[in-house]
């Protein structure tokens, strides 16, 4: 059973930072996509990035150069770290897995398997 638990959000100033991590159980996350969406009220999932097998996949525009996603396969969690937020860059956050899809950020909110998400706020 896969179970994706995401923690580290909170409120943040606009151009702070932050690092948002997920705890992934039930699989092992060498070689899966693995990736992250987001959610803000009122509006669609949008994918913000994705890494495949090893190496970076994709970044939403909306967050390029903003954002870096790395992965401990010894901890089996994954890290989204985030800077320079905007207010824009409000939204539940969650990460989410799958072994199907294309692994692209188009794809990642539709992902088979995804945790509960996080709150970042930004004011």
């Amino acid at each position: 059973h896969v179970q994706l638990v995401e923690s580290g959000g909170g409120s943040v100033q606009a151009g702070g930072s932050l690092m948002l991590s997920c705890s992934i159980s039930g699989m092992t996350i060498d070689n899966v996509c693995i990736g992250w969406f987001r959610q803000a009220p009122g509006k669609q999932r949008e994918g913000v990035i994705v890494i495949g097998r090893g190496t970076l996949s994709g970044t939403g525009p909306s967050v390029k150069g903003r954002v870096t996603i790395s992965r401990d396969r010894d901890a089996d969690k994954v890290y989204l770290q985030m800077s320079r937020l905007e207010p824009g860059d409000t939204a539940m956050y969650y990460c989410a897995t799958d072994r199907e899809l294309p692994c692209t950020t188009y794809y990642v909110s539709s992902f088979r398997h995804h945790g509960q998400g996080t709150q970042v706020t930004v004011s």
